[in-house]
């Protein structure tokens, strides 16, 4: 019963499970206890009393304006690979895109003339997000000198391509940024969502809507943009 779950918690406390991972088992237990109380094997719900594990969200780190445009000026605009990662960069700093849906975006996704990309985010939403002026010369800069040097017979419509001429991976625009971060003189810790994170905080330090920016960054419920919030608040104290 209760007793019996009470002290397995505990038991995963001690072993140092972090709490997410607590959080996890806590929840597939409860699953199979509403099973069990709907099938009539057992009369009680026997998790009803237990409370989840507190967790702690950790603020997200962001980079300064000065050091984002140290960053989106670390690519050489002599060469493809160069413009196709300052065209990845722009973008992605632009419009909060998350890595997923940028190594996504087709070339019929992005109209440049009116300066939007149609993106399909988690759960297969599709979005508008629109896109900066420096963006959009960027990625113009990128089409016409650097994507025509990736194209390969097996190529697809994908926007940004390996030196295969296939749609690059996430995990190559991770290392891309943590390159080019390192050759800034960035010493932050790099991770994919960095400028997605920088592009909210920003946005929210120059007066932009909480709703606008949860909009734009295609979350589902208002509580995930609100850790922007958290972050202006500590960036300011």
């Amino acid at each position: 019963g209760s007793p019996h779950v009470s002290a397995w918690t505990s038991s995963l406390s001690r072993q140092d499970f972090a709490r997410s991972s607590q959080a996890r088992k806590l929840s597939a237990l409860r699953m199979f206890s509403k099973h069990l109380v709907r099938e009539n094997v057992r009369k009680d719900d026997i998790t009803e009393l237990l409370d989840a594990p507190k967790l702690s969200r950790k603020l997200p780190d962001v980079l300064t304006r000065e050091e984002v445009e140290r960053l989106l000026n670390a690519p050489s605009s002599m060469t493809p690979h160069g413009l196709r990662d300052r065209a990845i960069l722009e973008l992605f700093y632009s419009s909060g895109l998350r890595v997923s849906e940028l190594c996504g975006i087709l070339l019929q996704s992005i109209n440049l003339d009116d300066g939007y990309v149609r993106v399909f985010g988690k759960g297969s939403k599709e979005r508008i997000s629109p896109i900066g002026g420096a963006a959009i010369k960027a990625v113009r800069d990128y089409m016409s000198g650097g994507r025509p040097r990736f194209v390969k017979d097996k190529t697809g419509s994908e926007l940004f391509l390996s030196q295969q001429g296939l749609a690059i991976s996430r995990k190559m625009v991770w290392v891309m940024i943590k390159d080019h971060a390192r050759r800034a003189g960035i010493e932050k810790p790099i991770k994919p969502h960095l400028l997605r994170h920088s592009f909210a905080t920003h946005l929210l330090e120059g007066g932009a809507d909480l709703r606008a920016i949860q909009e734009m960054l295609g979350h589902a419920d208002i509580s995930t943009t609100q850790i922007y919030t958290s972050v202006q608040a500590a960036r300011l104290a």
